[in-house]
């Protein structure tokens, strides 16, 4: 599997980080800013895909 043009774009911003919430990386990305919906569906692909791995904290 492949990752699209902004699916790579987020993972530089996770390899950069190491590990980081939903917040930090909506941090990264430059003005105007992309919207949490968005940066969580990217997530959701990469982590289909078997890229990423993810741990829930807080709230479910």
């Amino acid at each position: 599997m492949q990752l699209s043009k902004t699916e790579e774009q987020l993972m530089q911003y996770l390899w950069k980080r190491k590990k980081a919430f939903l917040k930090e990386l909506l941090e990264d990305f430059s003005e105007p800013k992309t919207a949490t919906t968005t940066v969580a569906t990217l997530l959701k692909r990469i982590t289909d895909k078997g890229f990423i791995a993810y741990q829930l904290f807080g709230k479910i």
